[in-house]
């Protein structure tokens, strides 16, 4: 068996309409107690946009938690008890003005594990074809199509640093290598 811990006791000291946040008595595998502040989110769905010319879509979007304007693949939070597939597909029209023929599963994603609970859903898409974008009211961001190779070196170069996006695009990148993409 595994490592694990026990929640004895939860009490919530927020909640937002993008997360909770609590704080959790659990019970150690040794028989020790201890503290842990959980914050719980719905998960989000993330899509790399590929062309068949080796080209993919990222956004220009600023993040006002870090204060700075960020490289992302297109992504968005789920809606309650909205699937991550139907998540992906709407966000791809929404950001990209995008839809696709084809998509391929990357797996989740678990961008902080140490507090958080949020998973991100990652697909590539293929086959792409142009729709109406329409981006929420909040919402302000730039389509940029680039090449693969060239999004990758901006990954090794730190110049894109959002976790999404970095492990996708690097797992694209040796899916494709090895011809599984």
């Amino acid at each position: 068996m595994g490592h694990f811990e026990t929640k004895l006791h939860s009490q919530t000291i927020f909640e937002g309409r993008v997360v909770t946040l609590t704080v959790d008595r659990v019970k150690l595998e040794n028989g020790h107690t201890s503290t842990r502040e959980v914050v719980h989110h719905r998960g989000g769905a993330c899509v790399a946009p590929l062309t068949d010319d080796g080209q993919v879509y990222l956004v220009r979007q600023f993040r006002y938690a870090l204060n700075e304007e960020l490289w992302e693949l297109p992504a968005g939070k789920l809606e309650p008890g909205e699937d991550p597939f139907a998540s992906v597909q709407r966000e791809l029209g929404e950001e990209c003005g995008l839809t696709a023929d084809r998509y391929v599963d990357l797996g989740p994603v678990y961008p902080t594990v140490g507090y958080c609970s949020e998973i991100i859903y990652c697909w590539a898409a293929t086959g792409l074809h142009p729709c109406d974008m329409h981006l929420d009211e909040d919402e302000f961001l730039t389509p940029v199509k680039m090449p693969l190779d060239q999004a990758v070196e901006m990954v090794l170069s730190g110049e894109i640093r959002d976790g999404k996006t970095v492990a996708c695009l690097l797992k694209i990148k040796a899916l494709k290598e090895a011809g599984r993409l």
